[in-house]
């Protein structure tokens, strides 16, 4: 099948922007070579690759257009301009404010990237890779997306602490079935799975905190107990902001997943995130 780069320009431009005549202002083109382009690209294909909506998106079937697109972006970039060339990575907000700034510290130093971080759950970046949304992802699932290599990464680990104050309105203790709990969003479920383990009751509140660094001082003020990852802990554990819940740590192993797709920035990436991963 010929697949012409302007074309698959076209298609990831309508991902990125949403309309025909917003890809069009991007691409520097007519709104109708856009849809002369699109046309032409699902005649190749044999199906429809954008649903023409508000906003217009890819189809199931044009997600593997777009990652196709982006692909050849990222290929071309490294071979062919001196601009800087996008990296678009799915990271986990814990592991961002932890293990990962180092990461940050290294990628400065290359001067040729423009890092494009996307922050998501570690269970929930397979979509994002699924559709070329972004190039690699920090995930907590070892099963690989389409097209894509698995590296692991070593694990997180996290305690289940509380500020004192929190213990005292229940006589002192972890009243698991009574405390409320705090959790970083709704796809954050390490605080209900470490609730299993003491009590078959939900929790009675349940606080969301969207921000790591907010998470952690939510729960050192009292709000609920939490998950905090070791290295965010250990300073309020020892000056006695927080107390543990407990002597367990829980454990969530880490993957890098990324393009298979032969690029010597996408391995020069890999090896810093292999040198900076939790152990």
């Amino acid at each position: 099948m010929d697949l012409p780069p302007a074309q698959l320009a076209a298609l990831v431009a309508i991902a990125d922007h949403g309309s025909f005549e917003a890809a069009a202002k991007h691409l520097k083109v007519t709104p109708s070579a856009v849809s002369q382009r699109i046309r032409a690209l699902e005649n190749a294909a044999g199906t429809v690759l954008v649903s023409r909506g508000t906003p217009c998106l890819p189809t199931d079937a044009g997600a593997a257009y777009v990652r196709l697109g982006r692909q050849l972006t990222l290929v071309f970039a490294e071979t062919l301009t001196s601009r800087p060339t996008d990296l678009a990575l799915a990271v986990n907000a814990d592991s961002l404010a932890t293990w990962f700034r180092p990461v940050l510290s290294d990628v400065a130093a290359w001067g040729d990237v423009a890092l494009r971080l996307r922050i998501e759950d570690e269970g929930h970046s397979h979509d994002l890779l699924r559709r070329g949304d972004v190039v690699g992802a920090v995930t907590s699932d070892p099963t690989p997306v389409q097209g894509c290599s698995v590296t692991p990464l070593g694990a997180m680990r996290y305690r289940a602490v509380a500020a004192p104050g929190l213990l005292d309105r229940f006589g002192g203790r972890a009243d698991w079935a009574a405390m409320p709990m705090v959790v970083f969003n709704a796809k954050d479920r390490l605080q209900h799975a470490e609730l299993r383990r003491h009590t078959r009751e939900d929790p009675p509140l349940v606080h969301e905190v969207p921000a790591s660094d907010d998470f952690r001082a939510a729960i050192e003020a009292g709000l609920g107990w939490g998950l905090l990852p070791e290295s965010q802990a250990q300073d309020g554990l020892a000056d006695g902001r927080l107390t543990h819940l407990g002597r367990s740590t829980t454990r969530v192993a880490l993957y890098w997943q990324r393009w298979k797709l032969d690029s010597p920035l996408l391995d020069r990436l890999s090896e810093t995130l292999r040198a900076h991963a939790p152990v």
